[in-house]
């Protein structure tokens, strides 16, 4: 883990989304995607954000840019709770946080030549003339390995993995100190996945970049993360160094994500912790721990109160009941 200043602080953030329910659709329940999450990420730290879909990830990811409004809780940016700023304000910061995007050919204009998906954000911050964002655009081609000449034409005369590298240029042409990279490359081929995953390892030794890297896979974010948080319900239920969590996992769901990683060597056996069943509804989760209906070693006490998440060794934090 890094020993740089904190860029980012999230302190107890919630996004719940109102859901309307009944014969005349008149009550209304809470979908809680995101339900009182706290963490910390150091400058040039990238944290993995993991958990099966509809887990909360990527909500966690767009909340803290503001592109949903946080329900409650504060989300500080080198020391300014950017949760409560006007938008004016949030513009300005807004340069300094950028997300790169799942499907890299829905994220594109496709109506837009790249020269102007990448430049798009200069003009709109009103960075730089005519001239030198031309330049900056051959330049970002340049470092994310595609042909300054490819500029005029259009996302679909590339492949997925050129796609994404536009859409990292276009990341990349602010500046940014943060990236949020929301499952860039679950959409890719395998092959392509470890092309772009070295990438932005080198972009951010390069330009001294922070990563929240967001996947439902562990086996991507074990080589790209410093740190990872695993999410279950809305919730961090373990959050740790990547070589502790991959080397010790404390947490049942991790241990069953861990498992659920396919070996290369078939005879290897998957482990004993497996997860079975379905994610409940988080516009009514269970009782108690969030994951006892699917935890194979749940007791009484998992139905009646919620585990704490706190550290049970040191810099490791896991919120379960099997640990006291």
């Amino acid at each position: 883990m890094n020993d740089n200043k904190t860029i980012l602080k999230v302190e107890n953030l919630k996004k719940y989304f109102p859901q309307k329910s009944g014969f005349f659709k008149q009550k209304i329940e809470y979908l809680k995607a995101v339900d009182d999450i706290s963490f910390e990420l150091k400058e040039n730290e990238t944290l993995g954000l993991v958990g099966e879909s509809g887990c909360g990830k990527s909500t966690t990811g767009r909340t803290i840019l503001r592109v949903h409004e946080p329900t409650d809780g504060k989300v500080f940016f080198r020391g300014e709770n950017i949760a409560d700023i006007e938008e004016s304000e949030l513009q300005k910061i807004r340069k300094d946080m950028q997300m790169i995007f799942q499907d890299p050919f829905a994220s594109l204009n496709p109506r837009m030549t790249v020269k102007n998906i990448i430049s798009e954000g200069m003009r709109i911050h009103g960075v730089g003339n005519k001239k030198s964002r031309m330049e900056r655009v051959e330049e970002l081609m340049s470092i994310v390995g595609l042909r300054p000449e490819y500029m005029f034409r259009y996302p679909h005369e590339f492949s997925g993995g050129q796609r994404q590298r536009i859409g990292v240029a276009r990341a990349l042409a602010l500046d940014p100190k943060l990236i949020i990279c929301d499952e860039p490359v679950s959409a890719l081929d395998v092959s392509i996945q470890a092309q772009v995953l070295n990438l932005l390892m080198d972009l951010q030794d390069e330009f001294d970049l922070t990563f929240i890297f967001i996947a439902h896979d562990l086996s991507v974010v074990e080589h790209i993360s410093d740190r990872v948080a695993v999410m279950y319900l809305g919730k961090i239920v373990e959050l740790t160094t990547s070589d502790k969590l991959y080397s010790k996992p404390l947490h049942p769901y991790t241990k069953g994500l861990l498992h659920s990683v396919p070996e290369p060597n078939p005879k290897v056996p998957m482990g004993e912790v497996s997860l079975k069943g379905d994610i409940p509804s988080p516009v009514n989760p269970p009782s108690g721990c969030s994951f006892r209906t699917r935890c194979p070693k749940a007791h009484e006490r998992c139905k009646k109160e919620e585990p704490e998440f706190r550290e049970y060794e040191d810099n490791h934090y896991a919120a379960c009941h099997l640990l006291d």
